[in-house]
């Protein structure tokens, strides 16, 4: 088994923990790659001589390993998810962040982690993906999605009218600040801030929750993953942006219209034995926790 490691270099909290696992992976003879910027981080801070992180470090990460672990929050996990693309490669979230919902193992579990994964006593989950390909002002582009895309208003602007038909037919016309079409995954995300439901990742669906709808009536719907969406902005005067994954695209004006589908390809995560997703739930976001004085 090669291990690969890539993060986020910005944060500070990296760089040991980082250097002392490469340290016990040579210890117990087991072979590991590092992401470039990682292996130069680490030469740099003098956590590893220059010779090793020019023999561990490789470009693509992700061609060279079996499992990848991603050191950082759920941003970097997403991250690393589209750095791996397709290519159903395993990956192992390590929280150095605040939250950790994707990046469900702490630091301080890593080793044990890695000893699960050396026994065999673990799962790959499969995660689905939404493809969406956008519109806007005479350009188009394609992009995919392990959590959600989300249409909003930029800035000050005033509320948007965003359009939304599935397989051919009309369903909601939504006055509001934006929408989010989110995957399972992604339902503890963005969509989970702005009232909608949570969902179990396996569930095969996808989930619309509009942003401060200006209504009483409108409410987030589960969709099935077979479905495919129109989305549309209708109001071609006020800036809006497209956020896919957390990176976005500021369109200054135009309508907009993206096409969303459940995605060929899923993301593939490690889980170790023993693990919960009704447990991380409980633990991360203190689901169903009741503080008694």
């Amino acid at each position: 088994m090669i291990y690969g490691v890539t993060g986020n270099t910005d944060k500070d909290d990296l760089w040991q923990p980082v250097a002392d696992l490469v340290r016990w992976f040579k210890e117990r003879s087991i072979t590991c790659r590092l992401a470039t910027p990682v292996a130069e981080g680490l030469a740099a801070r003098n956590l590893m001589s220059a010779h090793d992180a020019n023999t561990l470090a490789t470009r693509d990460v992700a061609e060279a390993t079996d499992i990848l672990l991603s050191f950082g929050g759920d941003g970097t996990f997403l991250n690393t998810a589209h750095i791996v693309g397709g290519r159903a490669l395993p990956i192992l979230g390590i929280n150095i962040g605040r939250l950790g919902f994707l990046a469900d193992i702490e630091v301080e579990q890593v080793r044990q982690a890695i000893e699960q994964i050396e026994a065999g006593r673990y799962t790959i989950e499969e995660r689905m993906a939404l493809d969406v390909a956008i519109s806007s002002d005479g350009t188009t582009a394609s992009e995919w999605a392990l959590n959600e895309v989300v249409v909003q208003r930029s800035g000050t602007a005033g509320l948007i009218l965003i359009e939304v038909s599935v397989d051919g037919a009309t369903l909601n016309t939504y006055w509001a600040d934006g929408l989010i079409v989110s995957t399972p995954t992604g339902s503890t995300a963005y969509s989970l801030s702005a009232g909608g439901p949570i969902m179990e990742p396996g569930c095969g669906s996808v989930l619309l929750t509009p942003i401060a709808a200006h209504s009483l009536t409108i409410r987030p719907i589960v969709l099935p993953d077979t479905a495919v969406l129109k989305v549309q902005v209708r109001v071609p005067e006020l800036a809006h942006v497209v956020s896919v994954d957390g990176h976005s695209l500021v369109v200054d004006r135009g309508e907009t219209s993206l096409t969303i589908r459940r995605a060929a390809h899923t993301v593939h995560l490690v889980k170790t034995e023993g693990s919960s997703y009704y447990e991380t739930l409980r633990n991360k976001l203190m689901w169903g926790v009741r503080k008694v004085d």
